[in-house]
């Protein structure tokens, strides 16, 4: 089992997230695999101190690629968990500030 300080890996910024960001007050980010909505709803709200509405997990697939010329060569990337959190229209988290 995860800490609080184990869960959030990374946030995700992205066009889509930028968008989610500003209208509608949520953060996208990648997560441990064995977190779960109510240990993800904890630790943002502990590190960020904001308050948390929602928080919505999303299992992404690994993905297979291909490489070189004679794109024989296949690689797999491997998937992640990633959680989309909606926070209350007041609250915001500092660390998206500069990406808006």
């Amino acid at each position: 089992m995860s800490t609080i300080y184990d869960v959030l890996r990374r946030p995700l910024v992205t066009e889509k997230s930028n968008y989610q960001l500003s209208k509608l007050h949520q953060y996208a980010f990648e997560v441990a695999d064995d977190a779960t909505r109510t240990l993800v709803k904890d630790a943002v709200e502990t590190l960020f101190k904001v308050t948390v509405l929602r928080v919505n997990i999303i299992n992404t697939p690994r993905k297979l690629s291909r490489r070189g010329r004679s794109r024989r060569i296949g690689i797999r990337k491997s998937g992640f968990k990633k959680v989309i959190v909606t926070l209350a229209p007041d609250d915001r988290i500092p660390f998206f500030e500069g990406v808006e």
